[in-house]
């Protein structure tokens, strides 16, 4: 398909151009909505309009209706109360997807006449936490983004073809309003509306289509498990990630599946797109994009895709390898100070996910008596197996023996939560605030739930068991098992949330015991309440291995 510029989107309808499909919006219906919106804006007096709409059309629609208007806009990262509250004095109107705000279709009139968009006087501002999780905005001129998604088309256009572009990351952020609404907008490559956050929503999406392309973030990524059909996805032209490292051993895996590695996208909301890298440590900086050093070692950037003449400062440490292109070292800004020591916390999580035990590490400061430094980890496969028969005492001990030749001891962690899974947010991120929080919070009493359906009066609840679980403590110091009188009190609890069931305990009838359940095995809890005889039936399984079962009597409270 012929290259539509930006701001010449709105200059002539070009029937016959698809831009999405399930449903349909093709070049023409968008150039007219766009117009149509336009007209609505200007008609109401809106100057300034912040928009969160989860269907990328809608959203192209709103975005290029505002411009067209005249109107800026603001895209807040989400539609919470907090985040009303701290905006809403900066816009005139919210169009959302909500019932209680405006929506796109209330805002059409007659259209106002096609146009070229001003690209220095057409702004985006999106909102961003940045590292600290204090929001800020950040604006884009349409000279800025033109200016990107033109790079990215030199760079990747031919290899792309006619893909369409398959997501797993949200429209409202820099990384996925680029790469997966304007982008194929311009080149005229078709692109599914909504967000797909799963790994198999994802291939369900990609095979209605003989070409397709991904634009993705390592948190899924790294989820995309042998039940996928790999044979099928192997046809994907190029896979996108960005949003935050992708784990060495999720690229090769998809390397190994896929026959390429990923795209890894190095920027930020502030700087934009700044390097890529594929299947190499090092990373190449976009052209046109000029890269430096401050005396802190940090990365100072020069762009296309920033106000002319400005550099902007990151709190990024970089090494230049000889050929130009970089190491990324760090964030300068998570380095920590106990004791007066300085302590870079990338540097000990680098040095943690070296050992075999451990996927992945995010370190954060624990302020008690005196501070020290906690530790989150995602355990390898053959980490939760040293948990399992070892214990969780001698994984520590041995993580510690492992960072010691690293730093001093008081780097050492003294608190270590160990998770199934980083709980990063929508963007990719993880920001420090979250993990301090985390390593505050006291281990889990409960287990992970899956899933649960009720089926002729009986529930099955799918369930994981946290492998830091505070009920394997001392049962047993090296060999943890959760304890029996936990499952039954976890039946019970769950009967009395899914069931009507009496209130009060009676006692227990054939309880049996038959295989034991560890961190990280994955179980399912069948449930059935005979309400004649007022007992609570329960059974584990792990797959088709009976772990335990029994009766529960209840009765009422007033009996």
């Amino acid at each position: 398909m012929k290259w539509i510029p930006l701001e010449r989107l709105l200059l002539d309808a070009t029937p016959g151009r698809d831009l999405t499909r399930a449903p349909v919006l093709d070049h023409a219906h968008f150039f007219e909505q766009a117009l149509s919106l336009a007209a609505g804006l200007q008609a109401r007096g809106i100057k300034r309009l912040a928009v969160h709409l989860d269907d990328a059309g809608e959203l192209a629609v709103a975005l290029f209706g505002a411009w067209r208007a005249g109107v800026s806009v603001l895209m807040p990262a989400d539609i919470q109360a907090p985040t009303r509250a701290r905006w809403s004095s900066e816009v005139d109107l919210w169009l959302t997807d909500q019932a209680e705000d405006t929506r796109l279709n209330d805002l059409l009139a007659e259209p106002l006449s096609p146009a070229l968009l001003n690209l220095d006087t057409c702004s985006l501002s999106l909102c961003t936490s940045g590292s600290s999780g204090e929001p800020k905005l950040i604006e884009k001129r349409l000279r800025q983004l033109t200016n990107e998604v033109d790079a990215l088309e030199r760079l990747w256009g031919a290899d792309l073809g006619s893909a369409c572009i398959v997501g797993s990351v949200a429209t409202q952020h820099i990384y996925g309003l680029l790469f997966r609404l304007l982008w194929p907008l311009c080149a005229g490559r078709t692109f599914v509306r909504h967000q797909l956050p799963f790994p198999e929503d994802l291939q369900r999406a990609s095979q209605e289509h003989l070409a397709f392309a991904w634009v993705a973030s390592p948190a899924l990524l790294k989820r995309m498990g042998d039940n996928l059909d790999w044979p099928g996805l192997s046809a994907v032209r190029r896979v996108f990630s960005s949003g935050g490292a992708l784990p060495s051993e999720a690229a090769q895996s998809l390397h190994q599946r896929l026959g390429q590695w990923p795209t890894e996208i190095f920027g930020s909301s502030e700087t934009g797109g700044i390097a890529w890298r594929q299947g190499d440590n090092l990373w190449q900086a976009f052209e046109g994009v000029n890269l430096s050093q401050d005396n802190d070692g940090a990365l100072c950037i020069e762009s296309p895709y920033l106000p002319t003449g400005h550099i902007e400062p990151t709190a990024d440490a970089i090494r230049f390898a000889n050929d130009g292109r970089f190491e990324l070292l760090g964030r300068l800004d998570r380095i920590v100070k106990l004791e007066e020591k300085r302590i870079s916390l990338p540097l000990l999580e680098r040095a943690l996910e070296t050992h075999r035990w451990i996927s992945e590490a995010r370190l954060g400061v624990v302020q008690e008596n005196r501070a020290s430094l906690g530790a989150l980890l995602v355990l390898s496969p053959s980490g939760l197996h040293a948990l399992r028969n070892q214990g969780r005492r001698a994984l520590t001990e041995r993580l510690r023996a492992h960072l010691r030749p690293h730093c001093e001891a008081i780097a050492l962690p003294r608190r270590w939560r160990l998770l199934r899974q980083l709980p990063f947010n929508s963007q990719g991120k993880l920001p420090q605030a979250d993990v301090d929080a985390l390593l505050r919070a006291p281990r889990p009493l409960a287990p992970e739930l899956l899933s649960e359906q009720q089926v002729d009066g009986e529930w099955r609840v799918e369930l994981v068991i946290p492998p830091d679980l505070a009920y394997f403590s001392g049962h047993f110091p090296q060999i943890p098992v959760l304890p029996g009188v936990v499952q039954v009190d976890w039946a019970l609890s769950m009967g009395q949330r899914l069931l009507d069931l009496p209130t009060r305990f009676a006692g227990m009838e054939v309880l049996k015991f038959q295989q034991l359940v560890r961190p990280g095995d994955e179980i399912s809890l069948t449930l059935r309440f005979d309400a004649e005889r007022s007992k609570l039936y329960f059974t584990y399984r792990n797959a088709d291995a009976p772990c335990a079962s029994g009766r529960i009597l209840l009765e009422a409270a007033h009996a």
